[in-house]
C-alpha cells in the first residue's frame, strides 16, 4: 500500500513519460495482460491510456488492470491513468 508522499513522488516521476500501453476496441484481454506484466518488470511505473473507442468503463479497465497484475493505482487523469508495482531490483527509491 502506498503512502500520500509516495504516490506524490511516484506522479513527479509520471509526469514525463509517455502512455506505453493503449487499451482500444478489444479491450482487455491475456496478451494485454502478459505484455504490462512484463513491462511493469522492467519498468515498475506504467502509464497507460484509454482510447475513446473502447467500450469499458474507465473504472472497470482500471480495476481489472490491477487486479490481474498486481499493481497499484497511483493516479487517473481523465483517459489515462499510472500504475507501479515495485521488483525485486527495486528501480524506484520511494520516500
Amino acid at each position: 500500500m502506498l503512502t500520500g508522499k509516495q504516490k506524490r513522488y511516484l506522479r513527479s516521476l509520471a509526469v514525463n513519460e509517455k502512455a506505453i500501453f493503449q487499451i482500444g476496441k478489444e479491450g482487455l484481454s491475456s496478451n494485454l495482460y502478459n505484455s504490462i506484466k512484463e513491462a511493469i518488470k522492467a519498468r515498475e511505473l506504467l502509464k497507460i491510456s484509454v482510447l475513446k473507442s473502447c467500450d469499458l468503463e474507465m473504472n472497470e479497465i482500471v480495476v481489472e488492470v490491477c487486479a490481474n497484475t498486481g499493481a497499484e493505482l497511483v493516479q487517473t487523469i481523465g483517459k489515462t491513468f499510472v500504475i507501479y508495482k515495485p521488483s525485486k531490483e527495486r528501480l524506484i527509491k520511494l520516500p
